[in-house]
């Protein structure tokens, strides 16, 4: 599946940057996508976001006067809900999800409340406060320690089974947060495009899938299609595609599974919801696509003429 050439090229203003905690996954992600836009066709301008107000960024969005936006910020501001709600004011169209998906997806305890309505597995967990995590084991060992509203493993502890001490969270960790209880078994993907489930990878590490694991290139290794039961495959597009509808998500969405293959079906539990994917070199979401035929630049006119579309 190739690009598009044949037809009027919009305008697309690509946003990148930020001022969260995944700045850097967003520049690349951002340039990533600012040349595949460029080889199908788009005239693009590149619009990099520190920690402007609100009046800034509608002030460059204006002088860049785009058809669309595509938006590559990930975590706060651009992942959460704010800048979908500052271009919906501005009536640009815009890619992935709208203001509600994002910010549901964002909050991992109300998504999790929107997957257990929809009949989905999820695990277990709690909201509490950091003082107290660092004082005692708010829950039995093993337990995940994480920001209730940050993505790419930003801020996650991991407590062994058996382990006698809490963990000594960061000074910088919000003063409330998730504690879950840990879910072990294979790392699984699936990537989501409009109404279509594409495939599922196990992401494979010599630890768990930190930041770094994800980022680096030779971080983590990537089997797609994933080596596991039809049963299990089936059920992973199935229930990637009903949590990306249980919040309302459009365009593309990445779900992340854990699988204990023990257990067979039931072992397999939903992690969270990302409506932003990365597209940096190492990122899932283009690899599914080019696994399903559909190249980089292909993939990034769909997003674009699907955000037009639902304009």
């Amino acid at each position: 599946m190739a690009g598009r050439s044949s037809r009027t090229a919009h305008s697309v203003a690509v946003l990148m940057g930020g001022p969260s905690a995944e700045r850097e996954v967003s520049m690349s992600s951002g340039r990533e996508c600012a040349d595949a836009l460029r080889v199908a066709g788009y005239q693009v301008t590149e619009i990099v976001l520190g920690a402007e107000r609100g009046d800034e960024i509608v002030r460059r969005l204006s002088d860049a006067s785009p058809d669309v936006v595509f938006n590559a910020l990930h975590g706060r501001l651009g992942e959460d809900g704010c800048v979908q709600g500052l271009l919906h004011w501005l009536d640009l169209p815009y890619t992935h999800s709208g203001v509600l998906a994002s910010a549901l997806a964002m909050d991992k305890t109300r998504a999790k409340q929107a997957f257990r309505s929809a009949g989905l597995p999820v695990v277990e967990s709690v909201i509490a406060d950091a003082d107290e995590v660092r004082r005692r084991h708010v829950i039995p060992p093993p337990y995940v320690v994480k920001p209730n509203d940050e993505g790419s493993s930003v801020g996650v502890y991991i407590v062994q089974d058996g382990a006698n001490q809490p963990p000594d969270l960061a000074p910088d960790m919000p003063a409330r947060v998730m504690v879950e209880t840990y879910a072990p078994g294979r790392e699984l993907t699936t990537t989501v495009m409009g109404d279509r489930a594409l495939d599922v990878t196990e992401i494979q590490t010599t630890g768990w899938y930190d930041y770094a694991a994800k980022y680096t290139v030779g971080g983590s290794r990537h089997v797609i299609p994933a080596e596991i039961p039809s049963e299990i495959r089936d059920a992973c597009l199935d229930m990637a595609l009903r949590a990306h509808r249980a919040l309302g998500c459009t365009g593309l969405t990445r779900t992340d599974f854990r699988w204990d293959e023990d257990r067979g079906l039931a072992g397999l539990i939903i992690l969270e919801v990302n409506t932003q994917p990365g597209m940096t070199p190492t990122s899932l979401a283009p690899e599914q696509a080019a696994h399903a035929g559909i190249d980089f630049p292909a993939l990034m006119s769909w997003m674009v003429e699907d955000a037009l579309c639902r304009s």
